[in-house]
């Protein structure tokens, strides 16, 4: 029997596992996924829209620099400074940026940009691509486009389709911002296509978000009249959906938050020590 004497054995107290509670929300969001012929006719619109008005990002070539012999230059200051590579001389004619920043303008691009530009209610329609992963990455997107009425969808293929002909490796999330009087025509075609959005804490009518008045009184108004026609349209009667469809609050009913007890690291997993370089003697 080992006596373990005083003064020499100390007691260590358990260390109590620290709890974070955190409330959840009891609702679960999901996209309406467009398939079928809407979603080509989707894409072929925003396809050929995008094709005539030749919107694209030029990126600027990364090329490496090699070092030139004494001959290579030598001959390069034989033929003199008139003469440019046609490297330079291209790279001259396309700029680096966006071929037209006023139509680049009228455009939301990517999940950052789309948030803000929704949280200050600037969006007539919204498109986000299947694609995206995690699906966190664009559900918040849900609630703010039904809280602001703006029409916004799930468009499988959207990034590969779209994302190349504005010379971009992929696109999220795409929307349109008001007065955008490049894409009137466009919007107005999508719009009835996209279904409604399921928020439980609006209570809105299942009708269209928008209705459009015929335009056969338009056909004979000039380019730039029509596009001014039909962007007041839009603005106008968003504002009397907006208005016509209040939430009905006699019907809402009130869900308990869920309450979530967090225990970081619960496997008590240590990251493993850093090695210590050692100094070299001389």
């Amino acid at each position: 029997m080992s006596v373990i004497q005083q003064g020499t054995a100390t007691l260590r107290k358990a260390k109590k596992t620290t709890v974070k509670t955190c409330l959840d929300n009891p609702f679960v969001f999901q996209w309406k996924t467009i398939d079928g012929e809407d979603m080509h006719f989707i894409l072929e619109t925003l396809e050929e829209r995008i094709k005539h008005i030749g919107l694209k990002k030029i990126e600027s070539p990364r090329k490496k620099k090699r070092s030139l012999t004494k001959k290579q230059t030598e001959r390069k200051c034989d033929a003199g400074t008139n003469e440019l590579p046609k490297e330079e001389t291209e790279s001259h004619q396309q700029q680096p940026g966006w071929t037209d920043v006023s139509i680049r303008r009228q455009l939301a691009i990517g999940v950052n940009e789309v948030t803000k530009a929704l949280e200050k209610n600037e969006l007539l329609l919204l498109l986000v691509c299947k694609s995206a992963k995690p699906a966190m990455l664009t559900t918040h997107l849900i609630e703010l486009s039904a809280s602001r009425a703006t029409p916004a969808g799930q468009v499988p293929r959207l990034s590969e389709t779209i994302a190349p002909l504005l010379g971009l490796t992929s696109i999220l999330a795409l929307s349109f911002k008001k007065q955008s009087d490049k894409f009137t025509e466009a919007i107005a075609a999508i719009i009835p296509k996209i279904p409604a959005l399921e928020v439980p804490w609006f209570q809105y009518r299942t009708e269209e978000s928008m209705a459009y008045a015929d335009t056969d009184s338009s056909e004979n108004l000039e380019p730039e009249e029509l596009a001014e026609v039909l962007g007041d349209e839009l603005t106008s009667q968003k504002q009397k959906h907006m208005e016509s469809n209040r939430p009905d609050l006699s019907n809402v009913i009130l869900q308990p938050l869920k309450i979530k007890k967090l225990v970081p690291n619960p496997d008590k997993i240590k990251k493993p020590p850093r090695k210590k370089k050692k100094a070299f003697s001389a």
